[in-house]
């Protein structure tokens, strides 16, 4: 062999080698996204009866965020920012536009997108972004069309649970539509006849009882999440992975199996506390008026309860925290699977939801709104080889997974397509994830709510900032609401009218105002 083919085969099979390491030591990424989940989980204390043990076991070995921010507390722009990176006061997406429709995101790459130009095998299922685009992903998991329901169909429209009381059941079959599965009777699962359907797509579900039924779509995304594993490590596959799973729970409708509701009996729920006419030191009617869907629901239960407000709420809760509970066992199922396979020592796992939900609290139940419970979230990070959990305070926010998983990952290439695409906003995580890392972030982290679609300026939308202890609401009228989150946990004393707070709310402004200007 002569020495110049000797150099080049050496320096080839060097590069192989070298490749192959790098690829091999690369960490694999599972990210799990519920839908409407607030801090409902035992470990995060939102609600003392919530049952959520697989949620709690996974916090209790990885890093818990316990002031964890959407960046918009409604679906499809926070799964916007999340999945680009970019702010939504820069892309100016306030509400419901598709990202490829988008001026600006359209020409920005997703995460996925830049893991699967690092080398990554990407697959995904359920619901993650809205109308699921395929860009980005090698394999996918169950059609987007079968993600919501159960619904109910009568055999000619479809409506909401039977047992859901009216007028909340004119709401309509996603948002007015509550109760256990038994409530539609019994069916067999055939077309056009009455009984459960999955999706857009109207495929029909087979109920007789809780054991004897076809899957719901978190069940199928559960069951697609593990057999993929499994065949990854069938196939001998030694490519790193992204694997996306996103949970519809517990987004409406709340329909979900009798023995989720039977875990959380109607006469011993607790309510969140609560005080009266506590929306009246707010700005929120002032800048959205009443006819919101936030203000609206909590008006129509009551009145399908007689203004029974206990009872009302009782109701509601108690399908909220059975569908939390139905949507922790699928995570289980997926965490465990991932545990128990081969990629348990080089495999990240990130748990979170899109935004939070409110029940009740200041008159209001949704989500789309500027205070705690529709902005917090969940968000839980477990490292390879972690067994220790820890609690981070730092206010953070859905913005800052994209830059932690390009560092985590060391990813490379730009995230823009072209010029036009928007700037990453947000801070790499990962100085909270290892002892004695230093944060480079804002001292708080920043929500938008859209003025419903009202103007398209990033100056008049309301921006929510929290910090470890206050919450700075300004409205897109320039109105301002202040609360001590160590004094006043609740929010329910508004606390910008006084003159003492002047110079704090100045502060808290300019903070804000650095993030809507430099991110």
């Amino acid at each position: 062999m002569k020495y110049g083919q000797y150099i080049f085969l050496t320096s080839f099979y060097f590069f192989i080698l070298t490749n192959l390491f790098t690829q091999l030591n690369k960490p694999n990424v599972v990210f799990i996204m519920c839908d409407d989940l607030n801090d409902y989980q035992g470990i995060f204390g939102g609600h003392p009866q919530a049952k959520t043990p697989n949620i709690d076991k996974l916090a209790s070995s990885g890093i818990r965020f316990k002031n964890a921010q959407t960046n918009v507390p409604v679906c499809q722009p926070s799964r916007n920012s999340l999945f680009t990176g970019v702010y939504p006061h820069n892309s100016k997406d306030f509400k419901w536009t598709p990202k490829e429709k988008q001026n600006t995101l359209k020409n920005n790459k997703t995460i996925m997108n830049l893991f699967k130009e690092n080398g990554y095998f990407t697959l995904g299922t359920g619901k993650l972004m809205h109308g699921n685009s395929k860009d980005g992903w090698d394999k996918w998991g169950e059609p987007h069309a079968q993600n919501y329901g159960p619904f109910y169909f009568d055999g000619e429209k479809v409506m909401a649970n039977p047992s859901t009381p009216e007028p909340f059941s004119k709401i309509g079959p996603i948002d007015g539509s509550f109760g256990p599965l038994s409530a539609g009777g019994i069916s067999s699962g055939k077309r056009n006849e009455k009984g459960w359907i999955m999706g857009w797509n109207r495929k029909p579900l087979r109920y007789i009882n809780d054991k004897d039924r076809g899957l719901l779509p978190d069940e199928l995304h559960a069951d697609w999440a593990e057999n993929q594993l499994k065949l990854m490590i069938k196939e001998q596959n030694d490519q790193p992975f992204f694997m996306g799973i996103g949970f519809v729970r517990p987004h409406t409708p709340l329909n979900a199996p009798d023995k989720y509701f039977n875990m959380f009996p109607i006469e011993t729920l607790q309510l969140p506390k609560w005080i009266e006419d506590d929306i009246n030191d707010t700005y929120y009617l002032e800048n959205f008026g009443d006819k919101l869907k936030g203000s609206k629901y909590y008006k129509t239960i009551l009145a399908s309860f007689s203004g029974d407000r206990e009872m009302a709420l009782k109701n509601f809760l108690q399908a909220y925290l059975a569908c939390v509970a139905f949507v922790d066992e699928q995570i289980g199922k997926v965490v465990k699977a991932i545990e128990n396979s081969q990629y348990s020592d080089n495999t990240v796992i990130i748990f979170t939801s899109d935004h939070g939900w409110q029940m009740g609290e200041k008159n209001y139940l949704f989500k789309n709104s500027p205070w705690e419970e529709s902005a917090r979230i969940p968000l839980i990070f477990k490292l390879p080889n972690q067994e220790e959990g820890s609690e981070v305070d730092q206010p953070v926010s859905l913005i800052d997974i994209f830059p932690t998983l390009i560092d985590l990952c060391n990813l490379k290439g730009n995230y823009r397509k072209n010029i036009n695409g928007g700037d990453i906003g947000g801070f790499s995580l990962k100085p909270l994830l290892y002892e004695n890392g230093k944060w480079q972030g804002p001292d708080g982290a920043l929500t938008l709510v859209g003025n419903n679609g009202h103007s398209k300026s990033e100056n008049e939308q309301t921006y929510s900032y929290r910090t470890r202890q206050f919450r700075l609401i300004r409205y897109g009228n320039g109105k301002i609401e202040l609360y001590d989150h160590y004094k006043d946990p609740h929010e329910w004393q508004n606390i910008a009218n006084d003159k003492k707070n002047k110079k704090l709310i100045q502060q808290l402004n300019n903070e804000m105002d650095n993030i809507l200007i430099n991110r």
